[in-house]
């Protein structure tokens, strides 16, 4: 069965109340809004990075199990995004933030595990997936359902890993 979507202006959608859900679509829904994360105010986005930081970070000193974590994150992260957009009635409500967890997660993948460069990686990442340059912006108005909210968010780290690296880099020619 297909639900038709409606795209809408997420800063001005309701905030989620998981009790008002039953059991099964109130799992789905807290998992795709990152552990609970991204039901935070102001500014779910923000908070719904903060798991994926720490995941990366932890994950960081070992690239092949960060990048099958990834993996795992993209697959799943689609189908969650896919059913609790199907639940809300709603494409891509701000409180969805597994899509944030998996971009930050390709922010970190393959750099130095330091404090600098989990925050370089943080605002590198908030910031492209805010700003959406072309043509992350492009994916987000077009590819629509589960796929499509995941998919510019990873572009966002693909962008934000390349300035993370660079920077990272430029720090370390100065040193």
């Amino acid at each position: 069965m297909t639900i038709k979507q409606k795209t809408v202006n997420t800063s001005k959608v309701q905030a989620i109340h998981l009790n008002h859900y039953p059991w099964p679509q109130r799992f789905i829904l807290w998992l795709a809004c990152g552990f609970g994360s991204g039901l935070i105010r102001p500014a779910p986005g923000t908070w719904g990075t903060l798991p994926g930081l720490l995941f990366a970070y932890f994950l960081m000193p070992y690239p092949l199990y960060h990048a099958l974590a990834i993996g795992f994150v993209i697959v799943i992260g689609i189908w969650l995004c896919q059913r609790a957009s199907d639940i809300l009635g709603v494409h891509d409500h701000g409180s969805l933030v597994i899509d944030e967890i998996a971009g930050v997660m390709i922010t970190l993948w393959f750099l130095p595990p330091t404090g600098l460069t989990v925050v370089l990686g943080f605002v590198y990442f908030r910031m492209f997936d805010i700003i959406k340059p072309q043509p992350i912006k492009w994916i987000d108005k077009r590819v629509h359902g589960g796929l499509g909210i995941m998919l510019d968010d990873l572009l966002a780290g693909v962008f934000a890993w390349c300035a993370t690296a660079a920077s990272v880099w430029g720090f370390q020619q100065l040193a």
